[in-house]
């Protein structure tokens, strides 16, 4: 696996409001490999999607899309490697104003390259693709929190990513909810897309991924496949799968 074909973090530090969130972290998330971050709430798995992203600037470390770092460079400067990446944000992050077509064509239809009636064709083929094309001209309002995950990962879908990151993807569903963003998940596995997970739900991380980090008090407690977590004998880990009575109101 080449540079060009994995997004980086080296070393990256980031603090805020005099909180340290993370400290010297590295990963790497390689093309084909499906990874998940795991931590308890707060922990700064989101924060890690968010400095991939370029949305925050780490105080110090570096990150990389494909070979281009892109720490401390204006967005405008890295605009068509972070076209790699979608993100599928914890509550969908809807347009209200919008109908769901409206929302899963939006960045295309903002590109201004392709024509409406293609457009069109896209978002139906992506509605289509998670099951709900018969929503086409609801808004957000009227769909089941389920509903709205499969709208925001249509949208994500629809300029083609590489690399899809996914955050809190189950939280709040029901079991047939969780069982068909799981099921997203491997279809868009099988058909080539690479996918980074933030979460703490173990059965939803095993079901979907190869390999795993888990942060701890800031720092990159374990790395490895979902084997090896299970065999590790690491007290933050062990804590993190099987939780005791010591684990009470920490």
């Amino acid at each position: 696996m080449t540079e060009q074909q994995s997004i980086r973090m080296e070393r990256v530090c980031y603090s805020i409001g005099g909180r340290t969130i993370l400290s010297d972290f590295d990963m790497a998330l390689e093309q084909g490999i499906n990874r998940t971050i795991l931590g308890v709430s707060g922990s700064g798995k989101t924060t890690i999607l968010k400095l991939l992203l370029g949305l925050l600037q780490p105080q110090s470390g570096k990150i990389f899309i494909g070979d281009l770092e892109i720490t401390g460079r204006a967005e405008s400067e890295y605009r068509e490697q972070r076209k790699k990446i979608a993100i599928v944000f914890q509550g969908g992050a809807l347009f209200d104003s919008m109908t769901v077509g409206e929302n899963v064509g939006y960045r295309l239809l903002e590109d201004g390259k392709l024509s409406e009636t293609k457009i069109e064709e896209i978002v139906r083929e992506k509605l289509r693709f998670v099951g709900v094309e018969t929503a086409l001209d609801l808004y957000p309002a009227e769909l089941s929190g389920g509903m709205k995950k499969r709208v925001a990962i249509a949208r994500a879908l629809a300029a083609d990513p590489e690399y899809i990151f996914f955050d809190e993807p189950t939280t709040g569903l029901d079991p047939i909810g969780v069982y068909n963003i799981v099921s997203l998940m491997q279809r868009l596995q099988e058909a080539g897309k690479t996918t980074l997970m933030v979460t703490h739900d173990l059965t939803t991380a095993f079901a979907t991924s190869q390999q795993f980090s888990l942060l701890h008090e800031s720092k990159l407690a374990f790395e490895g496949t979902a084997e090896e977590l299970k065999a590790c004998s690491l007290a933050t880990v062990r804590e993190f799968l099987q939780p005791t009575e010591a684990s009470l109101f920490i």
